[in-house]
């Protein structure tokens, strides 16, 4: 494993956290950041094993990898809260919440929970609306290696390059075919499908891929400049359409990006400020001795059950709400609660389920670089 990653997957996961909880208003970024973490992680391991594997063995190794990772904890998680919801109903707990999970959980079965979260039919699910990233992290799990298969060593940079420049360009078809009304299936405001689909989202893939064979020229000073100036810039943004500042802790980024247009080009500045963090963890060594800090480490190792759990169980622990519990008793008792929750649930998922899953990984499809 390279050094700081585990921790850098811990921190992507931990602003996502205190978005859930109300306490980071940037932290839906933290989406963003795995988005161009997976570019970089799968495209290294394509290529590598395009290089060292037969075409069978390339796509037979690495979808029963995936295979094995991915789907037992989440098609568990799935069965686990369809059980739930459905024993819920039949003693009219909460009947239209719990009915919600039982009629949108075949969108996340099928890994198109974000197509449907595009949708003017969506019903929000504080049981299933944060899968709509899983699926597009499978979704991209399921086309890219094609791509790098049939993509020549020698072309790689302009594929990258390619789906760089695709994802804005994706976002302003979407807008077009919003604003066009022929197209009436799209959920309202523009900002909402443009989120969701997985068109968005391919520059973040893409500037991931580019650093596992292209530089980032001065890249530590570039992070140093990125990190004023991408705030800068979207504070000017924010001041400009609404004559004032948002909070600060939205960094000028709210989720969706739904002012000035940012739903186009903003995640592309975004995505390229996370991608040169990356590269200089990863080539520069930045930060790795706070990032391998034995805590972010092991939160990065859980970190898929930590984001597959921790929404349900902040859903669960703000319960107390309703039982006379104040806005403001309750909310550190839900992010102290729900913390320690996730990470209990998360390590015993880990240990339990997915641990055995990943040694069958190794034993059924072996591959080491």
């Amino acid at each position: 494993m390279i050094p700081g990653l585990d921790g850098l997957r811990a921190i992507a996961f931990l602003i996502i956290f205190g978005f859930h909880t109300g306490y980071l208003p940037f932290g839906w970024m933290g989406v963003q950041i795995f988005f161009v973490f997976s570019g970089f992680l799968i495209t290294g391991i394509l290529l590598r094993m395009k290089a060292n594997l037969s075409p069978g063995g390339y796509f037979l190794k690495f979808y029963a990898r995936r295979f094995f990772r991915i789907f037992p904890l989440y098609y568990f998680y799935l069965l686990l809260i369809f059980t739930a919801a459905t024993l819920m109903l039949t003693i009219s707990y909460k009947p239209k919440f719990m009915g919600a999970v039982v009629n949108q959980i075949e969108y996340a079965v099928l890994y198109v929970y974000n197509f449907y979260s595009a949708h003017q039919a969506f019903n929000s699910s504080r049981l299933l609306d944060h899968l709509w990233s899983l699926s597009v992290e499978e979704q991209f799990y399921v086309f890219w290696p094609l791509l790098i298969f049939f993509v020549n060593e020698k072309h790689l940079k302009k594929l990258f390059l390619a789906g760089i420049i695709a994802g804005p360009v994706f976002r302003l078809a979407i807008f077009l075919i919003y604003q066009s009304g022929y197209v009436e299936a799209f959920r309202d405001p523009v900002s909402m499908p443009v989120y969701t689909l997985p068109f968005s989202h391919v520059d973040a893939f893409a500037l991931g891929a580019y650093i596992t064979r292209f530089s980032i020229p001065n890249a530590r000073k570039q992070l140093a400049y990125l990190s004023l100036a991408v705030p800068l810039v979207g504070f000017i943004t924010q001041f400009a359409v609404n004559g004032s500042f948002e909070s600060f802790l939205t960094l000028g980024y709210e989720v969706t990006l739904p002012i000035a247009y940012q739903y186009i080009w903003a995640y592309t500045l975004l995505n390229y400020w996370f991608v040169v963090l990356i590269y200089c963890v990863v080539y520069e060594g930045l930060f790795v001795e706070i990032l391998d800090w034995a805590p972010l480490n092991y939160l990065g190792k859980i970190s898929y059950g930590l984001y597959i759990y921790h929404f349900p169980l902040i859903w669960l622990v703000g319960l107390i709400r309703e039982h006379g519990v104040s806005e403001e008793t309750a909310r550190p008792i839900i992010l102290i609660g729900s913390f320690a929750a996730t990470v209990i649930v998360a390590s015993l998922s880990y240990y339990i389920l997915e641990r055995p899953f990943l040694k069958l990984k190794d034993r059924f499809a072996p591959y080491s670089d």
